[in-house]
């Protein structure tokens, strides 16, 4: 069951990345962030006092309190992602997570990785390049400068990184509780201090949240938000974390996927190619782990 679950997991967050691109990309990050957090908000907080609460001890709140800003800044930092950026460009590269948590793993734990990881990572960098191939007609290494050039592709790598800590907050954190009650209680901290922000600062026009033309799109992205985040801590609690990644990573073809359906996005046969290459190199890295 926890196949099929995580499979939904990687449909759901690619679902939400494609519909808030479509329907709030030609806003900034702040204003495509805060819909899909604003509408799901009333969804967790309706559904936290149905999750049983665990014992918590120091260890939880502080691996939750750091997690906090850091995720609110990473997702902000998401959504300008795919927002400057073609999907197939972008959401890729969050397959780079385990590849950076091997090297994270090894510089703060002394972690050594083994060979099957090494070989996860290169497979990785390989499905990276693919995605850019077609540009290899200006020279082989062009397809890497390419990499650097694409804004979203570099923030999105950058996002990936800050992943690679904030993972190992978050797996202590789930620890030293329950999936199901940090997914609901984190969640919903997250989205009201993100949305707070947003409304408080102005960032976002208030009276845009409710418009007529804004409420259908903003439930829809945000019901997939929240089924993002119920399916995965619901798969999570059924299996090993790494295998359940793993898949989730399909979200990865999913979003090449939709770029190529809903915006016209080129070369897709390459990107998807390189997309799921790039899935084979992190379930690679998670069953060497």
């Amino acid at each position: 069951m926890w196949v099929g679950l995580s499979i939904l997991t990687a449909l759901a967050a690619a679902s939400t990345d494609a519909w808030t691109k479509k329907f709030f990309g030609d806003g900034d990050a702040v204003t495509m962030a805060f819909y899909p957090l604003a509408y799901s908000l009333p969804l967790f907080a309706l559904s936290l006092p149905f999750v049983p609460v665990p014992a918590l001890d120091a260890v939880f709140w502080w691996c939750f309190a750091l997690s906090i800003p850091i995720n609110c800044f990473s997702f902000v930092l998401y959504m300008e992602a795919i927002r400057l950026s073609p999907l197939s460009l972008t959401v890729p590269f969050l397959t780079l997570t385990p590849a950076f948590l091997v090297i994270t793993g090894y510089t703060i734990l002394g972690e050594r990785a083994s060979p099957a990881a090494v070989l996860g990572i290169a497979v990785i960098v390989f499905g990276g390049y693919l995605l850019n191939a077609p540009a290899a007609r200006h020279g082989l290494l062009h397809p890497l400068r390419a990499i650097a050039t694409e804004k979203g592709s570099a923030m999105m790598i950058g996002v990936a990184l800050i992943y690679s800590f904030s993972a190992v907050l978050g797996k202590k954190a789930i620890l030293h509780s329950s999936p199901l009650f940090f997914g609901m209680f984190f969640f919903l901290l997250q989205n009201f201090f993100l949305v707070g922000w947003a409304w408080a600062t102005g960032a976002v026009r208030r009276g845009g949240l409710f418009r007529a033309s804004a409420v259908f799109k903003g439930i829809l992205v945000g019901v997939l938000y929240y089924l993002h985040v119920v399916l995965h801590v619901w798969a999570i609690s059924m299996t090993q974390a790494a295998y359940m990644i793993a898949l989730k990573r399909l979200s990865a073809v999913f979003g090449v996927l939709y770029g190529g359906w809903l915006f016209r996005e080129k070369h897709l046969a390459w990107r998807l190619t390189g997309a799921a290459m790039m899935v084979a190199g992190a379930a690679i890295i998670a069953w060497a782990g």
